[in-house]
């Protein structure tokens, strides 16, 4: 479970980025994070995992404070950034043990992991090149694998399907609706909303730093007076302000 508790966060004096923000997002959903671009998403979650500090407020991972208990809170989450940036002069192999030692993924646990997530997201034969000979598409799936090698409860997604082809969009989809399946939290961004309409459990809206909607789909055309998309929807949310 991820609890956003009261946040408040400026990087410019006197101008809040994220303005008293509270939100739950409970175990058991593929959470979805929407919002137009500037909007607060890419700040919030970098709150979430402890990369932007909090000015007002605090954020609870399974309970764990991430201003008081970050390594407590940080050991509970998987954090795949929007900007795939892993160290280019490894291997693949290399990497995924540099995130299993840091982790303290044991090693027979480490091989069976790193063998069927490779292979699930295509990348089982392109381990023992090194990174910096990999597409951007690769990097992503790498960084992805690695952040699942622990096994985390709790996911935590930068616009996780920029760079995937379809058939690993479709590998990574399917792994979070089994891992919010088991109990677990999923919380994503994206600005594919079709992919929202399709996987989560429940959304947010986000704009200019406030949660404008939190709900199910259903809700949201309920409270629209609407049977149209989520796309459609969500422009008005917004006001049609997506860029």
């Amino acid at each position: 479970m991820i609890e956003i508790k009261e946040v408040t966060q400026s990087y410019v004096k006197g101008k809040n980025v994220i303005e008293n923000m509270s939100l739950k997002v409970e175990d058991g959903v593929v959470f979805g994070f929407l919002g137009p671009n500037g909007a607060g998403k890419t700040t919030t979650i970098d709150m979430i995992t402890g990369i932007v500090k909090i000015d007002q407020g605090d954020i609870f991972i399974d309970g764990k404070s991430i201003t008081k208990y970050p390594m407590a809170a940080k050991s509970r989450f998987g954090f795949v950034p929007d900007s795939p940036d892993v160290f280019e002069k490894l291997t693949g192999l290399e990497y995924l043990n540099f995130i299993g030692d840091v982790y303290g993924v044991d090693a027979k646990t480490r091989l069976e992991r790193t063998s069927k997530l490779a292979k699930e997201f295509g990348m089982y034969e392109n381990l023992k090149d090194r990174i910096q000979s990999y597409s951007h598409g690769m990097k992503q799936k790498l960084l992805i694998i690695s952040v699942l090698l622990h096994n985390p409860k709790n996911w935590i997604l930068d616009e996780p399907m920029t760079g995937l082809d379809p058939q690993t969009s479709h590998t990574l989809k399917e792994l979070m609706k089994q891992h919010a399946a088991q109990g677990n939290t999923v919380f994503f961004s994206t600005h594919v909303l079709e992919v929202a309409e399709k996987i989560c459990d429940k959304i947010a809206i986000i704009d200019c730093g406030k949660i404008i909607f939190v709900g199910t789909i259903d809700e949201l055309h309920q409270k629209l007076n609407s049977t149209e998309s989520l796309e459609e929807s969500f422009l008005k949310m917004i006001g049609g302000n997506e860029e």
